[in-house]
C-alpha cells in the first residue's frame, strides 16, 4: 500500500459524502483484496429491503479501493468506465462484497498503466447477505491511469 491502511479506510468510508451517509465500512484492505460492508440500517427502501442505490454503491466502490491498496496513489488514479448490477433477490440484511486481483493481474495493470498511461481491468463480483446468499451480481470495467 502506498498509504497507511487507516488513511485508505478513511478515504473509503468518509471522503465521498454520499458513501459516508450510507455507513459503508471497509472490513479488509489488503493489496489485491478488499471487503466492504453496506449496512441495511439507514439504507432501506419502501419495503424494508436494501435500496438499489446502496447495493450499486457497494458494488462499484471496490475497484477504486483495490487501486488504493494495490498501487502507488501518487503515481496512479482509478476511474470507473462501465458498471452494471443484476439483482437476484431482496437484501434484508447487511451486504458484503469481496473483490480480489491476483498478483499477476496487479503486475499487468501496473506495467500497462506505466507504459501506455492507462490500463483497463474488469471486476465481476457477488454481493452477499448475512446468510452468504448472493443478492446481486455486478460487472464493472475500471481503468487505472497514470498521473
Amino acid at each position: 500500500m502506498s498509504y497507511p491502511e487507516a488513511f485508505i479506510r478513511q478515504l473509503t468510508e468518509e471522503h465521498i459524502a454520499f458513501v459516508k451517509r450510507t455507513g459503508l465500512k471497509a472490513e479488509v484492505l489488503e493489496a489485491g483484496h478488499v471487503r466492504l460492508r453496506m449496512p441495511l440500517k439507514g439504507n432501506e427502501n419502501h419495503i424494508h429491503n436494501m435500496y438499489a442505490g446502496a447495493l450499486f454503491t457497494v458494488a462499484e466502490l471496490p475497484g477504486g479501493v483495490l487501486m488504493m491498496t494495490s498501487f502507488d496513489a501518487r503515481r496512479f488514479y482509478p476511474i470507473v468506465k462501465e458498471a452494471g448490477l443484476r439483482f437476484l433477490r431482496p437484501a434484508a440484511s447487511d451486504v458484503t462484497v469481496d473483490a480480489r486481483l491476483s498478483e499477476d493481474e496487479i503486475r499487468r495493470i501496473g506495467e500497462e498503466a506505466t507504459t501506455h498511461g492507462k490500463a483497463n481491468f474488469v471486476l465481476d463480483l457477488q454481493l452477499k447477505d448475512e446468510n452468504g446468499d448472493v443478492v446481486a451480481e455486478s460487472h464493472a470495467v475500471y481503468q487505472l491511469r497514470s498521473r
